[in-house]
């Protein structure tokens, strides 16, 4: 670590995005306050303690998780403490391949005409070619109209129905997403309980239009359906598409999202897409954050997440053998006296075991002792959580600046990514890999000639702060 860089205060971050980001874009993303466990202090020797792991107790289900705090200490008053935890999932059994029950929502309405509608037909086929007759398939193509081929295994006869479908679609209408997946889950119901792994794939170019348009509203619908048992992947193809939207309708309904700038690349996405299914070993997976009465505040970072009461819950998506999601999250507490342990965080993962079709769950418990000594602090802070926070930190920058470059603010972008290369550049032996993609996310964005250029530039830093943030659930 350069030794005479800080992480910027929360009083220093307002000021240079007051300088840098400029009117009339909004504020960048909450700065993190000045504490120990996030704010390298002039001429401090860098962190050199890494703290052990703790370990859920081994269950014999598909997951383990594990995880540590920032430090071994807090410190009494107001301060701050990161977790990092990881999530992963067991190798799946060999040769097992895992019955998928699918529905599969194309969208075909006007904006898909052309080389978009002619390659998601490839890809489609593709995708049906590679079903057994052990395997589901619902087919629901939808412009403002929704039609509907109903769940059935895939015998050689309805395969050749299935393909000549595809091959008669024509694009028409508005886009009634909504209608889409409301027929696909209607089509996928009547078997839950004879497949361990339902799925709906949808894929579209463009923003609904008809139906739900809402974002909340079509979010309500995916995590419906995964409440049922039915995970939602949401792919994106083309220029056009809403990224957060069709990402945030996978993140709430636990699978995986892709954003496709070469259309001709679906069929290999799909082809993935089923790979995933097929060797899933944990489905409805969430997290659940048990906070003592000391936490005031916390922070998932880059992951939805909902707060009743001392309970976080966090959605995360269906597991894979040897797939994993890492998770960082930002602890406000306010402590009392020195002396003591103070368990910081009680996590717990509950899950669909798919090899057992039973509910399982893993747990861990994190804590740290509590001293009013800000020097037994800093000189107990595990150098790898440090560097955990410090990229989601920094990553929070990034994302917004994604956001300011498909508003066409390019002086908020650039101000946002200069916020991020501070905050990586405190750790920047540990994150020169991270650095180096701002350089080329800079140098793309600025020699971006047209708004097609930039939105893709605006996609690929999108892309990069999902890495970041530790989830492996899109394409």
């Amino acid at each position: 670590m350069n030794r005479t860089l800080l992480l910027v205060s929360a009083a220093g971050l307002l000021a240079l995005g007051a300088l840098l980001v400029g009117k009339p874009s909004p504020p960048p993303p909450p700065p993190v306050t000045d504490t120990s466990h996030t704010v390298a202090r002039p001429d401090e020797p860098d962190a050199t303690v890494t703290l052990p792991l703790v370990t859920s107790t081994p269950s014999g289900g598909a997951l383990t998780l594990t995880g540590k705090l920032s430090g071994a200490y807090v410190q009494t008053g107001t301060s701050e403490v990161f977790a990092w935890l990881e999530l992963k999932a067991h190798p799946a059994e060999a040769g097992r391949r895992v019955p998928v029950n699918l529905a599969l929502v194309i969208d075909r309405s006007g904006s898909m005409s052309g080389q978009k509608l002619a390659d998601a037909k490839r890809a489609a086929t593709e995708l049906v070619n590679r079903l057994t007759s052990e395997d589901r398939l619902a087919f629901v193509d939808y412009g403002t109209d929704v039609k509907t081929l109903p769940s059935r295994p895939v015998t050689e006869e309805v395969r050749s129905e299935l393909l000549l479908a595809i091959a008669n679609l024509r694009d028409d209408g508005s886009t009634n997403t909504s209608g889409g997946l409301t027929e696909a889950a209607r089509a996928l119901r009547p078997h839950l309980r004879d497949f361990r792994v339902s799925r709906a794939i949808l894929l579209s170019d463009g923003q609904p239009t008809t139906g739900m348009v809402r974002e909340p509203e079509l979010y309500a619908l995916v995590r419906g359906m995964r409440d049922e048992g039915i995970t939602v992947s949401a792919l994106g193809v083309g220029g056009d598409f809403n990224e957060a939207l069709m990402r945030g309708m996978a993140e709430q309904g636990g699978g995986f999202s892709g954003f496709i700038d070469d259309s001709a690349k679906l069929a290999e996405v799909f082809s993935r897409e089923l790979d995933q299914a097929t060797s899933t070993v944990a489905r409805r997976v969430e997290l659940e954050l048990r906070l003592p009465a000391e936490i005031q505040a916390v922070e998932v970072m880059g992951l939805p997440a909902t707060r009743e009461g001392q309970l976080v819950k966090v959605p995360l998506y269906d597991l894979a053998g040897d797939q994993s999601v890492r998770v960082v999250a930002k602890l406000t507490l306010a402590t009392g006296a020195a002396g003591g342990v103070l368990q910081v965080l009680d996590a717990r993962v509950r899950y669909v075991d798919v090899g057992r079709d039973a509910a399982a769950d893993t747990g861990l418990k994190l804590a740290a002792a509590v001293t009013a000594d800000a020097a037994v602090v800093r000189a107990n802070l595990d150098r790898d959580v440090r560097v955990h926070a410090t990229r989601a930190l920094g990553t929070q920058h990034m994302l917004a600046a994604a956001e300011e470059m498909k508003r066409g603010n390019r002086q908020a972008a650039r101000g946002l990514l200069d916020n991020a290369r501070r905050i990586f550049g405190t750790s920047a032996s540990a994150l020169s890999g991270e650095l180096a993609e701002l350089d080329q996310t800079e140098a793309a964005y600025g020699s971006a000639s047209d708004e097609a250029e930039v939105r893709r530039e605006s996609r690929n830093l999108y892309k990069k702060t999902m890495k970041n943030f530790g989830t492996n659930n899109a394409y």
